[in-house]
């Protein structure tokens, strides 16, 4: 089923056609970057959608979906910025469950899951397969971290402000829409790290201004 012609589709679709063109055959890996409330997961769907439009097999998962357990995630506390940073995401069992299986092709199985927040451990497996001409959508923060970038064909950086990023938190999750309040120092702080370490503009193959989320706007860097 065709989509409404709307700026949010249209944009989808050009990034979708770029992707296509420079990598329409095999299994291809996307990654959506943004902070907490840029709306990454939902531009993840949308982008899936237009590949599914288009015929092309599309499948979803989250960095989300990969915490480790929550003793490893606040060792150093629940207000430190490098246990968010550094100890929030088991990329191991990111690679071992999805990435790698993933990228083997023919019959293999991957997980899009791995691990149940809410329930605090490993999530039950749940083998998916795909065709040979597949792309993998993955959204979540720090996706254009050094260990990771390499595991990316293409990647997407979306551009939020933190104050409305955090407005948004505000409505869907009840955090407070200050992001200089402390109880936000885990999750602004932790980005500054990732900020630091280098860029994740300047590593993503296309930045989006999502401040509007139906109205997203692709940014040319200046690279000079």
């Amino acid at each position: 089923m065709m989509l409404a012609n709307t700026p949010r589709v249209v944009l989808l679709r050009d990034l979708r056609d770029e992707i296509s063109h420079n990598y329409g055959v095999g299994r291809t890996i996307v990654a959506v970057d943004g902070i907490g409330g840029s709306g990454s997961a939902e531009f993840a769907d949308g982008l899936a959608e237009v590949f599914r439009e288009q015929g092309r097999a599309s499948f979803r998962a989250s960095i989300d979906d990969f915490h480790r357990p929550r003793t490893e995630r606040y060792r150093r506390g629940e207000n430190d910025p490098h246990g968010y940073f550094e100890d929030s995401f088991d990329y191991s069992l990111f690679r071992r469950v999805l990435i790698e299986p993933y990228r083997l092709g023919g019959s293999a199985g991957f997980q899009l899951v791995g691990f149940d927040e809410r329930r605090d451990q490993t999530a039950q497996p749940a083998w998916t397969t795909a065709p040979r001409d597949a792309v993998l959508i993955v959204d979540g923060v720090f996706l254009n971290r050094t260990e990771l970038r390499g595991l990316w064909h293409y990647s997407i950086r979306l551009d939020v402000p933190y104050g409305e990023a955090y407005r948004r938190l505000h409505e869907t999750l009840g955090v407070d829409a200050d992001p200089e309040a402390p109880s936000n120092a885990r999750y602004v702080g932790g980005q500054d790290l990732y900020q630091a370490e280098g860029d994740p503009r300047t590593r993503a193959s296309a930045v989006i201004d999502n401040a509007d989320p139906a109205h997203p706007r692709r940014l040319f860097l200046d690279s000079c």
